[in-house]
């Protein structure tokens, strides 16, 4: 099955167990490593758009990074959004997409609904 794609880390524990769940279902999906293949604005905004989410409950906050960029769970959406543009880390992972919806693979088991 290959409409289902997932934004990978592949030093992420919970990136690593949900790759494992979907293969497991015999499923191979497209993997995109974001953080060395880093997502468009656009792409962020359509991740968003398909989780139903905002911004800020598609990040990790508790990134060093995100404190020194003088960000807060407050900021506006675009400065969220640009902060993941510009810094990848600061994407919550993984993200599982299929026929325009998506889940975060936290737990992992939350991705089972797409299939």
């Amino acid at each position: 099955m290959s409409d289902v794609t997932i934004w990978h880390n592949p030093r992420c524990t919970k990136s690593r167990e949900t790759l494992a769940l979907l293969e497991g279902k015999g499923i191979s999906p497209t993997v995109r490593k974001y953080l060395e293949d880093a997502p468009t604005e656009d792409e962020i905004r359509g991740a968003l758009r398909a989780l139903g989410l905002k911004a800020i409950d598609m990040m990790r906050p508790k990134e060093k990074e995100f404190k020194e960029a003088g960000l807060t769970r407050d900021s506006e959406e675009d400065l969220l959004i640009g902060a993941m543009v510009a810094m990848p880390k600061l994407i919550e992972r993984p993200i599982v997409f299929r026929d325009g919806r998506a889940r975060i693979g936290r737990p992992p088991e939350t991705v089972l609904d797409l299939l």
